[in-house]
């Protein structure tokens, strides 16, 4: 299990809220962040990433706790062997999709993997900017699989696809959560194929 129980002081655009989280996410599984726009979706996949630190509480990842106010511990993000789709992609403009790819691991079969399951084995020599905002969306997927981590923090991962494209992705992205046993966490305001056989957590 993922437990949380958290607190934190965030602003929106009301002005501010106070953001209290107190569950448990299964392992080996999928959940969906539900709630309003502004209510703190994005701020926890951050905090339980060791991106944002919360005012109080505690993240515990099985065994492993990765924050503990009491004790003023952080567990380092490269510690915790996850991987973060942002919403804005966060790619790296000089290097292109292979690269991209290599920066999280060598493992060269495991990237042509990743491309076929992105659909983009004919694009990996191209940089960011030569790609289409649904294939720059897809490369940062890819690229936080790359490292192959336990935990798969996903904001708003399929707004920029085609319904055709984000159901093919999906489908063979949920072979790969299984086979890798990856757990997901994801912000989502999109009906999508991960809905079905997963966990839903509203904010609010």
């Amino acid at each position: 299990m993922i437990e949380i129980d958290i607190e934190k002081k965030i602003r929106n655009e009301s002005g501010g809220i106070e953001l209290n989280v107190k569950t448990a996410f299964q392992l080996n599984a999928i959940t969906r962040l539900d709630g309003p726009s502004g209510i703190g979706k994005t701020t926890l996949l951050k905090m339980i990433a060791g991106l944002i630190r919360p005012d109080k509480g505690l993240i515990k990842f099985g065994n492993d706790v990765w924050f503990n106010g009491n004790q003023s511990y952080s567990k380092k993000v490269q510690e915790r062997n996850i991987g973060f789709v942002f919403q804005d992609y966060a790619l790296f403009p000089n290097m292109t999709v292979d690269e991209h790819l290599k920066f999280g691991t060598y493992d060269s079969d495991y990237i042509d993997e990743l491309l076929l399951i992105g659909e983009m084995a004919d694009l990996r020599k191209r940089l960011p900017k030569q790609l289409s905002g649904g294939q720059q969306q897809r490369l940062a997927i890819l690229r936080a699989l790359a490292t192959k981590p336990s935990l798969l923090l996903m904001d708003e991962p399929f707004s920029a696809l085609d319904t055709a494209l984000k159901l093919r992705l999906i489908d063979k992205l949920k072979t790969l959560f299984t086979e890798k046993k990856i757990t997901v966490v994801l912000v989502s305001h999109q009906e999508s194929e991960l809905d079905k056989n997963s966990f839903i957590f509203n904010l609010g």
